[in-house]
């Protein structure tokens, strides 16, 4: 690890690699397909038993797939893409994001030292050939982006040169039965976000891998960069344990930071991907937080939210839509905002709608929101 370089000397932070499944398939290939034809992912739920159960439907994957197997195999295809030996990847340390396995006080005593989140994560980083696992990040929604945000600053303060963050989550019944039970699962079978007739959120299997590194170190090596990360912001409201505040001022100050910390003023962002859970409270509080933000510009800001397309992929959510964000740059469509049925007067924005929307973005922005009233907003941009 060198030592940290003064503030004035601090570098740039570029998406080397990277790689997500989602119930459209293993993959980044499969996503970037799916988000140009738009339709959603979710079907009648086949992995446990749903007859008992309010909502019948989620997006996974067939099967039964292994969360340390798939991030085992996405890490190696980002340090591939990034162009990677095992020499750079053993000296590269890994921030992973899961979700707090609800299954592991159930194990018997003896095996739960190694069935416990941080235990998954240095296993994977066994497993992937990395320095080690150098955090773990149960922090709900915005568990991956957080890790994505520590990672950059490692990075521009010059703590590391280059840094593996990989997050995921498999459809799991334990969560599935008490989103259930709380009603907040769509009982219609669709996450209509930000529309009216709203009726919750539907779960989803996501799952990647993603290489930040300095573009100094990406330059000495002749690596051709995907994006760059320009800015991260973080923010709380200490208003309720699992309500945002109604205002978005959680969010507001999110994303206002991280535009800052980007050098980028609200007109020159061209896309935003939501939080867009499809509940009544996170919506109408998203759209307040985007228009504090984004002041007179906020009506013309395209937005939408990929959740009705992939699901909500709780601690994986960040990353999953950090990988949309940087295929939106590169494709120049921008996700349509799937499901919607007609507006909501508290969900005021340009929703993309009706198909996918053609636009050479050079600035997007992805935000999140957790319980707790944690918000994480990332810029990414263009290279």
């Amino acid at each position: 690890m060198t030592a940290p370089r003064p503030t004035a000397e601090r570098d740039a932070v570029v998406v080397t690699g990277m790689s997500v499944t989602t119930a459209f398939g293993r993959g980044t290939d499969a996503l970037r397909e799916a988000l140009a034809a738009g339709k959603p992912a979710f079907g009648e739920v086949t992995r446990f038993d749903v007859s008992r159960r309010r909502a019948k439907r989620a997006a996974h994957l067939p099967g039964a797939p292994v969360l340390v197997d798939e991030l085992t195999d996405l890490l190696a295809q980002a340090a591939g893409q990034a162009g990677l030996d095992a020499g750079a990847v053993g000296g590269t340390p890994l921030l992973f994001a899961r979700h707090s396995d609800p299954s592991w006080p159930r194990e018997p005593q003896e095996r739960q030292a190694d069935c416990h989140a941080a235990a998954t994560g240095s296993t994977l980083a066994a497993r992937a050939g990395l320095r080690d696992a150098r955090r773990t990040y149960t922090n709900a929604c915005v568990a991956a982006s957080t890790a994505l945000a520590d990672a950059a600053a490692l990075i521009a303060s010059g703590r590391e040169e280059r840094v593996a963050v990989a997050a995921g989550y498999l459809v799991d019944e334990d969560v599935f039965s008490l989103f259930d039970a709380g009603r907040a699962l769509a009982d219609d079978g669709a996450l209509r976000s930000f529309s009216a007739g709203r009726r919750g959120l539907l779960l989803g299997d996501g799952m990647g891998a993603v290489i930040l590194e300095s573009a100094s170190a990406a330059e000495r090596r002749g690596a051709l960069p995907l994006a760059g990360l320009l800015g991260w912001g973080r923010a709380g409201d200490a208003y309720h344990v699992c309500q945002p505040h109604p205002e978005g001022l959680g969010m507001a100050r999110a994303l206002s930071a991280a535009m800052a910390r980007a050098d980028r003023a609200p007109e020159e962002v061209d896309y935003l991907n939501a939080h867009g859970t499809g509940t009544s409270y996170n919506d109408s509080a998203e759209a307040a937080a985007i228009h504090r933000a984004f002041g007179a510009y906020a009506p013309e800001l395209p937005v939408s939210s990929t959740k009705s397309l992939t699901g909500h992929t709780l601690e994986a959510s960040g990353i999953v839509e950090f990988a949309v964000s940087v295929l939106v740059l590169q494709e120049g469509l921008l996700p349509v905002n799937a499901g919607y049925t007609g507006q909501d007067p508290a969900c005021r924005l340009n929703l993309v709608t009706d198909a996918p929307r053609s636009l050479k973005a050079r600035t997007v922005v992805s935000l999140n929101a957790a319980f707790g009233g944690a918000n994480t907003a990332l810029v990414l941009g263009a290279v």
